[in-house]
């Protein structure tokens, strides 16, 4: 192809650099991705062969500025990817996965490039350096190190191989999951064994099951996690116990999609990895990284949290027990499909909540106007306008032009809301453009949720954790669009993995903040307000289910942690025996409470960025119960706390070291008091 025939091959003329998705086709990618490693290693080869000693401005800028193709072709390929991943797609991805590993390590490998990152490395401290040129040099010659460019060339040539395997099942393994979860969605032939949804949540499964041929017939979608929206509403226990059991079932019945096998494999070879890098497993070698360190500090609190959630949520199971023998006609024990039924019947008691029937008062376009970008607006006076005219990689994808206060462009932000069969579960951010001075690229910014769509003429209503996820995301996208840095190594969320959900996690915040949810969460039929009271009872339920809550996610984190602290040389030969092992040994198994994410269908650990991470969003917690106890010691939604919060912390992205940002934000380390009394473990 030629750069007349194929979009890819030369920078976007749209604004901000916007991939022309009006334009590109499925078979642009491949030819784009080739030429694209062919150009950067033509650019590193052109780094090493320089004869003079290295410098600042021959090795690292060279390096910053390479790959620029391949960066183009690379975003814009992996956000179609996970968003709209057609057959087409997937195949692409599959011959992708392998061919993006050599290359990758073909780079950090190349013995000749760390040769000159290290004698930069070496006189750092004569050099004449700018903190983030200084830190360029640290973690470049940090990531090489321990991507192992300083092994022999037998031992370089196995972890090329090992890195090439673990990328092709990573992708096979997320094939896998997309088929599965689509074939296993629960399909129901009478509406009355969906007694409990609204009209609206009946109308999107009706639209979803007509969606696949299915008239007259109703179908709930599985999303990416063990349990289930509608679980909390159905009244019907055999509904919600088949679509318990079908969630748990994914990757794990046999058959073609089956991911037992493909994770077991993914976990030894990673073992083998991180044994030839000089771990003692891939946990050890992930977290030599983060700022956790080594897995016995991670292993150290998550054992620490494990009892009390454990011991707060067996007096919830309790609890619940003693409603279901108090109230039903022929009491029966508690199983973990009857857990989210009962403790929204509890919450109602204990508080008069019900947290189904809010969903009139939480309208996508309203919270997204009135609540996200409000939010945003109140915090950093940013202001978004909709731009129609600017393609889109799918029609259910929406592109908003970002100003700041002074009117001048930010960014983009793209968001595409609603679940489709093509998407991935979950919900995330991704880059489209990362900014860069260096590159002069400013940002473009995704979030993808999985919501429900409505039939034709309904509005959009969410779920409170449906909300809660919108203005999480959001604080993805926030990381990325006002990242402020030179050399696109540190571009927006390019920090640790255990810190990277410390920013969404703080704009969660805002969700229920009076003068934010006062403007959003209104009435989608008559305006008015979420009645009286029901803000603070809301935010008086903060700790209420927190045991199951901390218990599932605790059990996750532990399972992933045990995944990989595997060493070299074992397997796992009982998926299933090993997950109940693991459980047992930190006290969370209890079958009422299911992990989080089992094995087979764990894609933050097994095709995400996640493996022997996903205890980041507890550690990176302690940090953001502490920010929000700034932002109310400090005022709260206001403009001068968000700009302190933009600056010292969203806007360094990778660029500074990620404690020491939160100490110039904070005026000290963060303190864990806010996390236990937030999650009701203080007592």
């Amino acid at each position: 192809m030629t750069v007349e025939t194929n979009p890819l091959l030369t920078p976007s003329a749209l604004p901000y650099a916007l991939p022309d998705y009006g334009r590109i086709r499925a078979d642009h990618y491949l030819p784009a991705f080739r030429q694209g490693f062919e150009e950067q290693l033509a650019e590193i080869r052109r780094i090493t062969m320089v004869r003079s000693m290295p410098t600042f401005e021959n090795t690292m800028v060279a390096l910053e500025r390479s790959g620029e193709l391949l960066d183009r072709a690379s975003h814009a390929f992996y956000t179609v990817a996970s968003a709209d991943a057609t057959a087409e797609i997937q195949a692409i991805d599959e011959e992708l996965a392998p061919l993006m590993a050599a290359h990758q390590d073909a780079i950090l490998l190349d013995a000749a490039l760390y040769w000159r990152v290290s004698q930069l490395h070496d006189q750092i401290d004569a050099l004449p350096l700018e903190p983030e040129q200084r830190r360029l040099v640290e973690r470049w010659h940090r990531e090489m190190t321990l991507a192992g460019a300083a092994l022999d060339e037998s031992a370089k040539t196995r972890l090329t191989e090992l890195n090439q395997r673990i990328s092709s099942l990573s992708t096979t393994f997320e094939k896998n999951l997309l088929a599965d979860t689509n074939e296993l969605a629960v399909v129901f032939d009478d509406a009355a064994d969906l007694d409990g949804l609204s009209a609206g949540e009946l109308s999107s499964a009706a639209r979803a099951a007509s969606e696949r041929g299915l008239e007259g017939k109703h179908l709930l979608a599985l999303p990416l996690f063990t349990g289930h929206p509608a679980l909390a509403a159905l009244t019907n226990r055999e509904s919600r116990r088949r679509v318990m059991e079908a969630s748990r079932s994914r990757g794990a019945r046999g058959g073609e999609h089956d991911n037992r096998g493909v994770l077991a494999e993914i976990a030894s070879l990673r073992a083998e990895r991180a044994a030839l890098l000089g771990y003692a497993s891939h946990a050890a070698a992930v977290t030599a990284d983060e700022t956790a360190g080594t897995p016995e500090a991670v292993e150290r609190m998550l054992r620490d949290l494990a009892a009390p959630a454990a011991r707060n949520a067996a007096a919830e199971r309790a609890a619940l027990q003693r409603l279901i023998d108090e109230t039903e006609p022929e009491p029966f024990p508690l199983e973990a499909h009857d857990w989210a039924f009962y403790t929204e019947k509890l919450r109602t008691a204990q508080y008069d909540i019900d947290t189904a029937a809010l969903r009139p008062w939480f309208e996508a376009e309203r919270v997204l106007h009135d609540g996200v970008f409000a939010a945003a607006g109140r915090l950093y006076g940013l202001s978004f306008t909709e731009r129609p005219d600017l393609p889109v990689y799918h029609p259910g994808a929406r592109t908003f032009e970002v100003f700041q206060e002074d009117g001048s462009a930010l960014g983009l932000y793209v968001l595409d809301l609603y679940t489709r069969d093509s998407k991935r579960g979950g919900a995330w951010m991704n880059p489209i453009v990362s900014q860069s001075a260096l590159r002069g690229t400013l940002p473009v910014v995704a979030n993808n949720l999985n919501v429900s769509k409505p039939a034709d003429g309904e509005p959009a209503l969410l779920t409170l954790d449906e909300v809660n996820t919108l203005f999480h995301e959001f604080g993805h996208a926030l990381h990325g669009l006002f990242s402020e840095v030179t050399y696109p190594h540190f571009s927006g969320t390019n920090v640790f993995r255990d810190f990277v959900e410390f920013p969404s996690q703080v704009n969660e915040m805002w969700m229920l903040w009076p003068e934010i949810v006062d403007a959003y969460a209104r009435h989608h039929e008559s305006d008015e307000p979420l009645p009286a009271g029901l803000v603070e009872r809301l935010r008086a339920t903060e700790t209420f289910n927190q045991g199951f809550e901390t218990s599932e996610y605790l059990a996750a984190a532990w399972l992933d942690q045990a995944l990989h602290a595997l060493p070299s040389g074992d397997a796992i030969d009982d998926v299933a025996a090993f997950e109940a092992a693991a459980l047992a040994d930190i006290g969370l198994d209890d079958p009422a409470v299911p992990t989080r994410y089992s094995s087979a269908y764990f894609a933050h650990v097994f095709s995400g960025g996640y493996s022997a991470g996903y205890y980041s969003y507890i550690w990176s917690e302690v940090l953001d119960a502490d920010t929000v106890e700034w932002f109310r010691e400090n005022g709260g939604a206001q403009r001068s706390n968000g700009e302190r919060f933009r600056r010292r912390l969203l806007g360094v992205g990778g660029s500074k070291d990620p404690l020491e940002a939160y100490r110039d934000f904070r005026g000290r380390d963060a303190e864990i008091a806010p996390l236990l009394q937030r999650r009701g473990l203080d007592h």
